[in-house]
C-alpha cells in the first residue's frame, strides 16, 4: 500500500545533522586555516577606507567622459581597484568572508522558499492538472519562509556595515573625504525618512514587509489546500486560485525589489535593468531542481507511486527550459554592457572576468548551469531516467549556489574573496537546516492532495 505521509524518521534526521556537523567542521577549518590571499598586499587602495579614486579616474562621474569607451589602461584599474566598490582590502579577513557567507546563503535558501510558494501558486492560477500529485512539495519547501525572514533581518543588522558600502555614515557628508555624490543620491531610497548614512529604516521596513506578506501568503494558501483534504468539494480549489492569483501579483514587485535591495545594492555605482529578472531566474531554475530531485528520491523510497516518467519528463523540461532561461537572461545582461563598454556599467564584468580570483568562477558558472544541464536533459529519454535527473538537479542547485557567490563576494571583498572550506561549510548548514524543515513539514500532511478536483487528469497525463 501507498505511504501517504512522510516518514520523517530518525535516520534520515541522524543524516541531517551528520551533514549540518560536517558543514562546521568545515566552517572551523576555514576559521583556523584562512586562505592567504596573494593579492593582499598589492591590490589595496592605501588608508582611504572608502575612497574611490582609482575607480572614479576610469568610470568618472555619470558625466559625459564617464560615458567614453574603455582603454586598456581603464581595464586594469577597474579590475584592481573596483572591488568591494573601494573599500580598503587590507582589513578583509576571514570574519569579513565569514558575514558576506551568511548573507549570500540567506538570499539563496529564502529563493527556494519562495519558489515553493510561487511554483505551487503558479499551478492554481494555471488551472494546471498535471502537478496534482507533488504540489505539497513546493509547499512544504515554502515553510522555510518564517525561519528565513527572522535570519535575514538578524544577519542584515549584523553584517551590514561589511557587505553593503552605501551604510557608511562618511559617504554621504557633504565635503567630507570619503562624500560619494553618487550614493548620497540614493539615500532616501534606502534612509527615508531618516538622515543618510543613519539606520536605514526604508531599507528594513521593505524587508520586514515584504517578508510579512510572503508568511501571511503562504500560511492562507497552506491553509486552503488542508481544509480541502478534509472537506472536500472544489470551493477550496477556487479560493486558491484567487489567492495564487493574488499572491503571483505581489510576489512579481517584491521579488525585483527584493534582488535590487539585497544583491544589486552590494555594488551601489552599478544598475542593471535586468537584474531583477536575473535573480529570479537564478532562484526559480534552483528551486526547479529542488522540487524534480524530491520527487525523484520520493518516488524511489516508495512513495507517490501515481507519479509516473511523464510528470518526471514535464519536471525535467522544466529544469532544461529555465537553464537556458537563465542563460538568456545572463547573456542579454553581458552583451548589453559589453558592446555599449560604459565605465560605470563594465566595471561589474571586470571585477568578475578579469580578476585571478574570480575569472575561473565566471567560467564554471555557465558550464555548471547551461552546457552540463543542456547537454544533458538535451533528449527525451535523459528526461525520463532518475539517475540523469539527480545529477543534473544536484549540479543546477550547487551551481546556482556558485552563482550567487559571483554576484556578491567581488563587491564586498574585492580580490580578499575565495571559495573554500568556509564558503562549502556554510552551505552544507543552511542546506541541512531547509531540508530539516522542508522534510519535518512534508510529514506533517499527506503528500498528495486527497481532494484536488485535478486528480484524475494527473493520473493520466501522458506526454
Amino acid at each position: 500500500m501507498a505511504k501517504e505521509v512522510f516518514d520523517f524518521n530518525a535516520g534520515l534526521k541522524k543524516k541531517i545533522t551528520i551533514t549540518f556537523i560536517v558543514g562546521a567542521v568545515m566552517l572551523l577549518i576555514g576559521a583556523l586555516n584562512p586562505q592567504k590571499n596573494s593579492h593582499h598586499e598589492e591590490a589595496g587602495h592605501g588608508d582611504d577606507t572608502h575612497g574611490t579614486e582609482q575607480h572614479d579616474d576610469a568610470a568618472g562621474e555619470h558625466g559625459d567622459e564617464g560615458h567614453a569607451s574603455l582603454t586598456d589602461g581603464d581595464y586594469e584599474v577597474l579590475a584592481t581597484a573596483g572591488g568591494a566598490e573601494g573599500e580598503e582590502e587590507h582589513g578583509k579577513g576571514w570574519f569579513e568572508r565569514f558575514k558576506v557567507d551568511l548573507w549570500i546563503n540567506n538570499v539563496y535558501f529564502t529563493g527556494l522558499a519562495l519558489i515553493g510558494i510561487f511554483f505551487f501558486a503558479i499551478q492554481y492560477a494555471a488551472q494546471a492538472g498535471w502537478s496534482a500529485y507533488i504540489v505539497r512539495i513546493p509547499l512544504s519547501m515554502a515553510h522555510w519562509i518564517l525561519p528565513a525572514g527572522v535570519l535575514m533581518v538578524l544577519t542584515y543588522l549584523f553584517v551590514s556595515h561589511d557587505v553593503f558600502h552605501w551604510t557608511h555614515s562618511d559617504l554621504y557628508e557633504v565635503g567630507g573625504d570619503h562624500y560619494d555624490g553618487i550614493i548620497a543620491g540614493k539615500q532616501a531610497y534606502f534612509f527615508a525618512p531618516l538622515e543618510g548614512g543613519s539606520f536605514p529604516l526604508f531599507f528594513v521596513l521593505r524587508m520586514v514587509v515584504f517578508f510579512a506578506l510572503w508568511v501571511w501568503l503562504f500560511k492562507k494558501l497552506k491553509g486552503l489546500s488542508l481544509a480541502e483534504d478534509e472537506l472536500g468539494g472544489d470551493t477550496y480549489w477556487h479560493k486558491m486560485r484567487k489567492w495564487s492569483a493574488i499572491f503571483l501579483v505581489i510576489f512579481a514587485v517584491s521579488s525585483s525589489v527584493s534582488a535590487w535591495d539585497w544583491v544589486m545594492s552590494i555594488d551601489t555605482h552599478w544598475f542593471s535593468t535586468m537584474f531583477g529578472w536575473y535573480v529570479f531566474a537564478s532562484w526559480f531554475v534552483t528551486g526547479l531542481a529542488f522540487i524534480t530531485l524530491v520527487t525523484v528520491l520520493l518516488k524511489e523510497a516508495g512513495y507517490l507511486p501515481q507519479v509516473t516518467t511523464n510528470h518526471l519528463h514535464d519536471l525535467g523540461k522544466f529544469v532544461f527550459a529555465f537553464s537556458i532561461f537563465w542563460t538568456y537572461i545572463w547573456f542579454s545582461q553581458f552583451l548589453l554592457i559589453y558592446y555599449a563598454n560604459i565605465p560605470e556599467e563594465s566595471v561589474y564584468f571586470v571585477e568578475r572576468f578579469l580578476s585571478d580570483k574570480y575569472a575561473p568562477f565566471f567560467f564554471v558558472n555557465l558550464v555548471l548551469n547551461f552546457f552540463f544541464p543542456f547537454l544533458t536533459l538535451m533528449t527525451r529519454d535523459a528526461k525520463r531516467l532518475n539517475v540523469f535527473l539527480k545529477m543534473v538537479c544536484i549540479v543546477v542547485m550547487f551551481g546556482h549556489f556558485i552563482d550567487f557567490y559571483l554576484m556578491m563576494t567581488p563587491g564586498t571583498m574585492g580580490e580578499n574573496g575565495f571559495f573554500g572550506f568556509t564558503e562549502i561549510g556554510m552551505y552544507l548548514m543552511f542546506g541541512s537546516a531547509f531540508v530539516f524543515v522542508v522534510l519535518k513539514a512534508m510529514s506533517s500532511y499527506a503528500l498528495v492532495p486527497k481532494n484536488h478536483p485535478m486528480l484524475q487528469e494527473a493520473k493520466h497525463h501522458h506526454i
